[in-house]
């Protein structure tokens, strides 16, 4: 054993294991998967070992590509048919090897005694089917009662997870429901059977700061409750921090080091581990230049919609105030932060502003220019001027157009460019800017990873030369260093081209690093703005104080 310390940071068995009684429920031993690919196999995961207590939570990080998610569908038995498990590899649940289990036997453990939350709720749940059918189907495979029964669990578990109107969310369908909401849906049935093992791959990525605490603190105190093991897998170290008990580090399909909590924030050995715990949001937005006019400037914007509520027979509509009469300045190379949680209308405002959905009442001006009465056609000699970079790289960038198709498609629309060689030079040098090679433009979005997904909205963005872009959420399905990557990269941009950008987030890490004023929404208000220091160190109400200490505590 001392021998392997020497050797490595990452020993087979657990480096508090001595002071334990009890054996693991999980203990994974030299776990290997490679998947046959076109030209070769690759090696997702290389070796690994690790061990679940009891009452637990172990955190498994890394960035994206590292193998995290493969180790944890190898458990659930998840795989692809391409992927091949090495006969050596062994997971043994309580004592059983379940690697050698049946489809069968495997079945009847999964989303019973081990469940999982997936990272993307909108794939994970059937957008055919209502919420509470999908949920009371998850109780009912495994559990032996009567609808009516099942719907009251579904009922309580929505209430559980903190979900706003349970009762009409059971007869709606996943598309109505915001991406935090989708998330705690999933959670609710993963949950529903009270497994012994629950693995949370990216539990709270969707989430804002404060529904991600408090479902963490759910889960904790479910852990306490029902003594239940908890695999996290994550990018966030604060809430790496705050809420395991051993820590995992893996790259590149091998395990590097890992060790309690404490000990590995405290002392880090791994230059890996070192880092990734280097790499979390720092740095603060370049000064504004003296007189920088206003480009953005919007008074009074309402947004409402209509929602549907009641049964089939007797509908009933109610009006919802996504937008309640807002305000907003926006100077040029100003980048301003939009917080809030999850439906308090961050979405919804910013995309009004652009005139990408339809408001009540109020003015807007770009560049001094009225908008708020133009129409869609009217609109589009504006469109190279202001751009958009979404949440979710994948389903925004065409899955069926390839890279240099996606981003010259804008140049023509926009007729931008005389000839296919000029608008190509654009393509690779809007891709450069953004950090990507010039010569992928014949490749497809499949290929590149989620950072590199994103650098490619960006650079779509880029190419049209705009003035101002929205950035919806662009960082945060990424992993602690391609987030700083991408953070550096808006500044550099910023820098270069004068950019102005409104940066819609509930990271506020990352808005402390790149905006230079922040607008805290609420319910469709605006409830205190500022510069982003100010706010964030002397929040004026009780609510931005407690987005203030959900993001930096997470306690």
């Amino acid at each position: 054993m001392a021998l392997a310390l020497v050797n490595s940071f990452a020993p087979p068995i657990r480096l508090d294991h001595t002071g334990r009684t009890e054996e693991p429920i999980i203990d994974a031993r030299n776990v290997a998967v490679n998947f046959k690919v076109e030209h070769g196999t690759v090696e997702a995961v290389k070796d690994i070992s690790f061990q679940l207590y009891r009452g637990e939570t172990i955190a498994i990080v890394g960035e994206s590509g590292s193998g995290k998610s493969v180790t944890a569908r190898t458990v659930m038995g998840l795989l692809s048919k391409r992927a091949v498990v090495s006969p050596q590899s062994t997971v043994a649940y309580d004592g059983a090897n379940i690697l050698k289990f049946s489809e069968r036997e495997r079945r009847k453990l999964r989303g019973d005694r081990i469940s999982m939350i997936f990272q993307e709720p909108m794939s994970s749940l059937n957008p055919i089917y209502t919420i509470g059918s999908q949920i009371i189907e998850a109780i009912r495979v495994h559990r032996r009662m009567s609808r009516k029964q099942a719907e009251a669990r579904a009922l309580e578990l929505l209430r559980h997870v903190q979900i706003p109107d349970p009762e009409a969310r059971l007869r709606q369908y996943p598309h109505q429901l915001s991406g935090g909401q989708r998330q705690r849906v999933m959670i609710a049935m993963a949950l529903s059977n009270n497994p012994d093992v629950l693995i949370a791959d990216e539990p709270t990525t969707a989430l804002d700061v404060t529904v991600q605490a408090q479902i963490l603190n759910l889960i904790r105190n479910l852990q306490k409750e029902l003594r239940m093991a908890v695999i996290l897998i994550t990018h966030d170290l604060t809430v790496v921090r705050q809420f395991s008990d051993y820590v995992y580090v893996m790259q590149h399909g091998e395990m590097c080091e890992h060790n309690t909590t404490e000990k590995l924030f405290a002392n880090p050995q791994h230059t890996y581990t070192k880092h990734l715990l280097a790499s979390e949001p720092r740095g603060q937005a370049n000064p504004l230049p003296e007189g920088s006019d206003v480009i953005l400037d919007a008074k009074g914007v309402r947004v409402s919609f209509m929602l549907r509520h009641g049964t089939f027979f007797k509908p009933e509509l109610r009006e919802l105030v996504a937008v309640d009469s807002l305000d907003l300045t926006l100077r040029r190379h100003e980048t301003l932060g939009l917080v809030g949680e999850s439906g308090s209308g961050k979405t919804t405002f910013g995309q009004a502003l652009l005139r990408l959905n339809d408001t009540d009442s109020g003015e807007i001006y770009f560049d001094r220019q009225p908008i708020h009465g133009r129409s869609r056609v009217e609109m589009r000699p504006l469109r190279s001027r202001m751009q958009v970079v979404f949440q979710d790289p994948f389903s925004s960038l065409n899955p069926r157009m390839t890279i240099g198709q996606i981003i010259e498609e804008g140049l023509v629309v926009n007729k931008l460019g005389a000839t296919k060689a000029e608008r190509l030079d654009r393509v690779r040098e809007a891709l450069i800017a953004a950090g990507m090679p010039g010569n992928i433009l014949s490749r497809f979005p499949h290929e590149f990873s989620g950072g590199q997904r994103q650098r490619i909205a960006i650079a779509r963005a880029i190419a049209l030369e705009p003035e101002f872009i929205l950035l919806d959420e662009p960082t945060s399905a990424l992993d602690l260093s391609v987030q700083a990557q991408i953070i550096e990269l808006l500044r550099k941009l910023q820098d270069e081209r004068g950019l102005s950008y409104l940066f819609i987030s509930h990271d506020l890490k990352v808005v402390r690093a790149l905006c230079h004023r922040v607008i805290v929404m609420q319910h469709g208000k605006i409830i205190e703005e500022g510069p982003v220091d100010e706010v964030l160190s002397h929040p004026k109400t009780a609510y931005t104080e407690r987005l203030v200490k959900a993001a930096f505590e997470v306690a």
